[in-house]
């Protein structure tokens, strides 16, 4: 996929319009995670490098919404970007006689709604536009699609590396290629499973993602989370349906066969989210180190899980993981994430990690973010391009 670079065109003393993505947590006017902040300035220092006039970046920040819960189309000091004009002009020195935020786009209704109009509003003030927000590019956004109607568009940086890290999972993954995912909705994952689990070799499946393919193969999961419907479809029976199609396939790790898709053999479980104590529950021989009863609920991966997941993860070239192993308040139950994530970084596989709360486990382990090959907190667009979709955002910036 070949995208319009803004090195193929000349910036000096153009106007430029640029999509970032600054939608950061903040407390207060305290910015938690700088790290989208700081995946834009590689192309901010070039456009300034190379001579480019007036740079006005355009963001939005959360979804501002009435006391009734709907869009109401007007400032809120809750989502202003003042505090992260401020961080850009203090933290990162940035001249502001070069460099302008506009405020908060999602404060005009037009946004979200791809409105014509607005997209010829932003476009009067520049002559070039640079989308370097990939995690917003799956939204058909005025700021994102119908800008590119009335400028000339190219890719930033931060998005091209994106666009080119995701595409090496489809298109050049080094054999084998491991899929590992998790987290708690399958429904915010389907699509791209059922892409993925085509191209993968194995495919790992944890979190309460797990619970599907458990109660699809006939397994008592008592009180545990499962999303098990969604619109039009039935999630357990689309478990049913992956295992199914890849009954017959099989890799070799370590000269030992293993089934493409491979669920949890044993769980840690407790009845409430605050246990402070795991009943370990062996799903080959249904056998526990404790009695089990109707509350019951999983919450992480097993000691045998991890060891088998482990051994796997030794012999993958390439891994893509996306969604916790487990419940990572509760210590008790945050283990299994951890110990998948040491797994990778110390296994020799090109690996590309994706999603918040994928990050957010990283962070809390500590874990070096530089041992992985490439960490996307792009979500949901991540999760659709990699599902085969063509995101509205990049298709105006193929070359």
């Amino acid at each position: 996929m070949k995208l319009r670079s803004i090195k193929n065109v000349s910036v000096k003393n153009k106007k430029v319009l640029m999509r970032v993505d600054y939608n950061v947590p903040l407390d207060g006017a305290k910015i938690l995670d700088d790290r989208r902040i700081l995946d834009s300035l590689p192309t901010i220092n070039y456009l300034l490098k190379n001579g480019a006039g007036q740079i006005t970046l355009i963001s939005h920040l959360g979804r501002p919404v009435s006391p009734a819960g709907k869009p109401e189309g007007k400032t809120n000091p809750k989502y202003s970007l003042q505090p992260i004009a401020n961080y850009l002009e203090k933290k990162l020195k940035l001249p502001t006689s070069k460099v302008t935020l506009l405020e908060n786009l999602r404060f005009d209704l037009r946004e979200e709604k791809n409105d014509l109009e607005f997209a010829q509003e932003l476009a009067a003030q520049a002559d070039i536009y640079i989308n370097d927000a990939f995690s917003v590019s799956h939204r058909a956004h005025a700021s994102v699609t119908a800008i590119t109607k009335y400028l000339p568009s190219y890719a930033g940086f931060a998005l091209q590396k994106e666009v080119e890290m995701l595409s090496l999972l489809l298109e050049k993954a080094q054999r084998p290629f491991v899929l590992i995912v998790g987290g708690a909705k399958i429904s915010d994952k389907i699509q791209a499973i059922e892409n993925l689990s085509q191209l993968a070799d194995v495919v790992l499946v944890g979190g309460a993602i797990a619970n599907n393919f458990l109660k699809a193969e006939g397994f008592n999961v008592y009180k545990s989370y499962l999303e098990e419907a969604g619109k039009n479809k039935d999630f357990v029976k689309f478990a049913d349906n992956l295992l199914d199609e890849n009954q017959q396939e099989h890799s070799l790790i370590n000269g030992w066969p293993l089934p493409k898709i491979i669920y949890p053999i044993d769980v840690l479980a407790a009845d409430a989210t605050d246990a402070k104590s795991a009943l370990t529950i062996n799903l080959l021989h249904q056998s526990t180190n404790q009695p089990i009863n109707r509350s019951t609920c999983f919450f992480d991966i097993g000691p045998q899980t991890i060891k088998l997941f482990e051994k796997v993860i030794s012999q993958a070239a390439t891994i893509f993981w996306n969604g916790p192993m487990g419940l990572l308040e509760n210590p008790i139950f945050a283990q299994g994430t951890k110990k998948i994530a040491q797994a990778i970084t110390q296994s020799k596989a090109e690996s590309v990690i994706g999603g918040g709360d994928t990050i957010a486990a990283l962070e809390k382990f500590k874990i070096d973010q530089k041992k992985f090959t490439y960490v996307s907190a792009a979500g949901g667009a991540a999760l659709e391009f990699l599902s085969g979709k063509m995101l509205p955002g990049i298709k105006p910036l193929l070359s």
